[in-house]
């Protein structure tokens, strides 16, 4: 039997009064989700292990199988995997967005929207003006881009932008772990032999960062791009803000933790998926306008699901826009982007895959909740249906978070998924 995964990042929500106290998965008109789960079995999975944050990165990689506490270097290496830069044992990435400050604040973690090709000229020009032979910057996707700090320790503490919006950002500046300050780590290979340099100490990585984001401030401030945003009262994206960083991950691939899976395929607009889907040994697919956002490509990434399965064992298919939308507090959107996915992914996906001589395995769910009255991920568990042909379906009748806590999967925990889906056969 062959698996996909259809993943709604952030789609699952809280009652909103809006709503009549329903939450969006509720509301939302999702008639093959629901018809799925009337077929299918279903239940709730807590996708984020204690005492990791609830972000994307811990939670696509639980889903996927693996324990966090074995693989997990922070998001940006897996930034680094999915557009290709070889990180060095010495290396030392992290997840730089390029953000909206306004009035000593974080307006957004997202530049306004930034466009790939806008935040491609202004990562070259920070590169130009603030890269050297430790510092280095590195176009990713739209406002989600990699910087590299050359023997920089990832025992500091940053804040996730998307995290914090309408904060002060001062406080939010980096800070060395407790404990790392002083102390110089060693630098080992790939293979965990020591290559006799040694690490800066977590303060002096805090330091340069901070410093690093406060000349980016007035690097971009002046740039032509937000000269013109400014004019037009537009929102400027206007300063860096690095995090989520690590060494240079060791993952087995799922080819090697599950044998029935042969070869496999991820589909994403978003570099941290397709990071982890490369260390995963899955080929990256990158579908031609798929942005992330509301706009996607739907029906081009159904499309290569579809192609993909008929070639390979497993795809996971990543859709970023019902997250994007939580995070803008935009609740019309999110509903707008729940219903997408049900019409535009998950029926021509089941249409076409119900049809084959082969059988096909489908899991829907998301990887945390963004509720839209948070603006946030919030660490609470998700709700899950598998379907396939011959299933013996279990009594919920829809899909949303408060009738798949009736599912007769019951709650599972991080791996768990994985393992229970990998045993359809």
């Amino acid at each position: 039997m062959k698996h996909i995964i259809i993943l709604g990042d952030g789609m699952a929500d809280h009652a909103v009064a809006k709503l009549g106290g329903k939450t969006l998965l509720q509301y939302a008109n999702t008639p093959y989700m629901d018809l799925l789960a009337k077929k299918g079995r279903t239940g709730r999975l807590m996708t984020i292990p204690e005492g990791f944050q609830p972000g994307s990165e811990v939670a696509n990689t639980a889903i996927l199988g693996y324990d966090l506490n074995d693989v997990y270097e922070g998001r940006g290496p897996l930034e680094a995997a999915s557009i290709g830069y070889e990180m060095l044992p010495e290396d030392m990435a992290m997840r730089c967005n390029i953000i909206t400050l306004q009035d000593g604040r974080i307006i957004t973690h997202n530049g306004g929207n930034l466009s790939t090709e806008d935040g491609d000229i202004l990562v070259k020009y920070l590169d130009e003006h603030l890269g050297n032979d430790a510092v280095q910057f590195i176009t990713g996707i739209q406002y989600r881009h990699l910087l590299i700090i050359r023997r920089g320790s990832k025992h500091v503490e940053c804040a996730p932008p998307h995290d914090y919006p309408s904060h002060e950002w001062r406080p939010l500046l980096v800070k060395s772990e407790a404990g790392w300050e002083g102390v110089r780590e060693p630098i080992v290979d790939f293979d965990g032999n020591p290559t006799g340099e040694m690490r800066m100490t977590g303060q002096e990585t805090a330091d340069l960062l901070n410093d690093l984001i406060l000349r980016s401030q007035q690097l971009l401030t002046e740039h032509p791009y937000n000269v013109g945003k400014a004019t037009a009262n537009e929102r400027q994206a206007n300063s860096i803000w690095p995090w989520g960083g690590g060494y240079r991950p060791k993952m087995k691939t799922i080819i090697q933790r599950y044998p029935q899976v042969k070869s496999g395929s991820v589909i994403s607009a978003v570099d941290l998926i397709r990071g982890i889907g490369k260390y995963a040994g899955l080929d990256v697919i990158k579908v031609p306008g798929a942005t992330g956002l509301s706009n996607t490509n739907y029906e081009g990434k159904a499309e290569a699901a579809i192609d993909a399965l008929r070639k390979q064992d497993f795809v996971f298919l990543h859709l970023e826009a019902s997250d994007e939308a939580g995070h803008d507090g935009d609740l019309s959107l999110k509903l707008r982007t729940i219903e997408y996915l049900d019409h535009r992914i998950v029926e021509p996906i089941y249409n076409m895959v119900n049809s084959w001589d082969e059988a096909v395995c489908i899991a829907v769910l998301p990887d945390h909740p963004t509720p839209v009255e948070v603006r946030t991920h919030v660490k609470e568990p998700v709700p899950f249906l598998i379907w396939h042909p011959g299933i013996e379906a279990d009594s919920v009748d829809c899909y949303d978070e408060v009738a798949c806590v009736s599912g007769s999967y019951g709650m599972l925990h991080l791996e768990e998924f994985m393992d229970t889906l990998m045993k359809i056969d």
